[in-house]
Parts: C-alpha cells; structure tokens; sequence
C-alpha cells in the first residue's frame, strides 16, 4: 500500500510544511502520492510533481476546494482514502482541522504530532509538553497521522517527476461558508520555517517596548519575531507569533530569547533549535537550562547594544 500526503500550497505553489510531511509518509510507505485539492491549483500540483519521493500526484480542483474548508477537504480525502494505508498531514493549523475529520468518519485513531516512524505501524510522539517521549502501535488498517515537520527533514523540492492523475473534486458540502480572510502581509520570513527567531517575553512590558527592542535585533539578523504566550496575552504580541506547545512548534537555527522565563510550554515549542541564546536578568530562569548561551542582564541594556555591535 502506499501513503497519501494532504499538500500544504497557496494555489500556485506548494507550502514548506509539505516537504517534511512527504519525508515521514516514505518512512512508513514505499510509494508516497500527494493530494492537491483546491481551485485553480494547476501551478501547485505541478510543483507537487517535482518533490523527491512523490511518485503520484492527486490533483482535485474544483470551486469548494477554493478556501480549504476542512469539512469539504476532509470529503476529497474520504473518496481516495480506501486506496492507502497511511494518510499523513502536516501538523499546522490546517492539518490538525482536517485530520480528525478524516479519522472520526475512518473509526481510526489518530496519531498526533508523531516525531518519529519506527515501522509502519509503530510511531513516537512527544507528550507532557515534551518531557516523555511515547511509542503508539496502530493496528487500524488505515492510519492517520499529524507530522511534526521540525521532527523530519524537508525532501527536496526539486527531482521528482511524478505522473498528474487528475480527480473530480467533492461537491460542497453546505456544513460551512467561507466569509472573508484578514492576510497580514510581512517582508519578514515565516515564523514556522524562519532559520533565525528573535524572541521575547512579559519582561519587556508593553507592545511598544516589544517593538522598539526587538525589530531592531531581528532587521539585523533577517529574523522573524515570536513571542511567549504570556507576552501574547498581556497583548504585546500577536497571536501569530506565539511560540510554544499552545502556539508554533519552531526548529531554526538560531534562536534568541529575550526577556522570557522558559515556561514548559514555551521551552516544548523551541528547545529543538540548533543554538538558543537567551537573555535574561534572573540567573535562575528555567530558560538557561536549555540555552547555548545564556547572558544575566537587563534585555533593555544587553539588545541595544547587541544592535550597536553586529
């Protein structure tokens, strides 16, 4: 049997969280096929058609596919999902809408967030926000999965050559309308995907401090901005920007704390970054047991003039 990956694409092309996505379903199938359903997605599929691995792409396009309604893409997912034994999605917001359709009308059990793929059946996934690591056996004929993309490498973009099958889209399914979406448009990279996080916390006291000290950093370091949840409630930050086990799970290479104690759901969301340099005026933050770096001092001192210097 083969795997079947939901793409993650804007229409014209296909959304990094795919890659990953498409590196865990080769681990727990040999044959990986991607489904592209959406509107006027010709460009998207194409894209799916050259990522390593893939060998079929499902292209399903049709006007109730447009806006990526979970009730109508978990319909496409149900009329191909006899013909695979693993069905995988990224575990973004997007993913984690569709997947549990697809599981509750299935009768399966979804394994969630899965870091790992033992065998076919066999898959590790972190719990207690990231403290224990537990293996789950499947023993449904089809399972469904939710991937941690900072848990897998991205397969390359470029190199397949996979066959198009076109397939009619589902009809609507009048369960739901889509109204209008709000795009914040940004020249910053990705939160999700970004190589470098500049950081901050509550110690930073209001949304114009959070601005004014971090922009800076972050201009200097072609970085994106994320924030704790507890800077996100306290209104500094956007939701968007929330890293941590509530917000985005982030896996760059640089990440810089600044002004944020490390609460366990933060540290779930950011402790696999490559090097974490965290600033903080209190040596006994939680947030130093798992820096690179770490640097006792007021953040309001210690960034400014790590501006001056780079």
């Amino acid at each position: 049997m083969a795997s079947l990956v939901i793409a993650e694409h804007n229409h014209a092309s296909i959304l990094g969280a795919t890659l990953p996505t498409v590196t865990a379903a080769a681990q727990c199938a040999g044959e990986v096929h991607i489904l592209v359903a959406g509107h006027n997605a010709g460009p998207a599929a194409a894209a799916a058609a050259h990522i390593a691995g893939v060998s079929k792409v499902i292209h399903a396009d049709g006007e109730s596919l447009a806006h990526g309604l979970a009730e109508n893409v978990a319909q496409q997912v149900l009329a191909l999902a006899g013909n695979y034994s693993h069905i995988l999605f990224a575990a973004t917001p997007s993913g984690k809408n569709i997947a549990p359709r697809v599981a509750a009308s299935l009768d399966v059990a979804q394994c969630s967030d899965i870091t790992k793929v033992v065998s076919a059946d066999t898959f590790e996934r972190p719990v207690y926000a990231g403290n224990a690591i537990t293996t789950v056996q499947s023993s449904d004929a089809t399972r469904v999965l939710t991937v941690r993309t900072t848990a897998f490498g991205a397969a390359a973009s470029l190199g397949g050559a996979a066959a198009v099958e076109t397939v009619a889209a589902v009809a609507d399914s009048g369960l739901c309308s889509w109204v209008t979406s709000e795009i914040a448009k940004s020249t910053r990279p990705d939160l999700s995907a970004a190589r470098t996080i500049v950081s901050g916390g509550r110690a930073l006291g209001s949304a114009e401090h959070f601005d004014a000290v971090l922009t800076p950093l972050a201009d200097k370091l072609g970085a994106a901005i994320g924030a704790s949840r507890a800077a996100v409630d306290a209104g500094y930050a956007a939701n968007d920007l929330q890293v941590g086990q509530t917000g985005k799970i982030v896996a760059p290479e640089l990440y810089v704390a600044c002004g944020i104690s490390g609460a366990i759901q933060h540290l779930a969301g950011m402790k696999d970054a490559k090097v974490i340099v965290a600033i903080n005026k209190d040596a006994e933050a939680p947030i130093f047991s798992v820096a690179d770096y770490g640097l006792v001092e007021d953040l309001f001192v210690a960034v400014p003039l790590w501006v001056q210097t780079a």
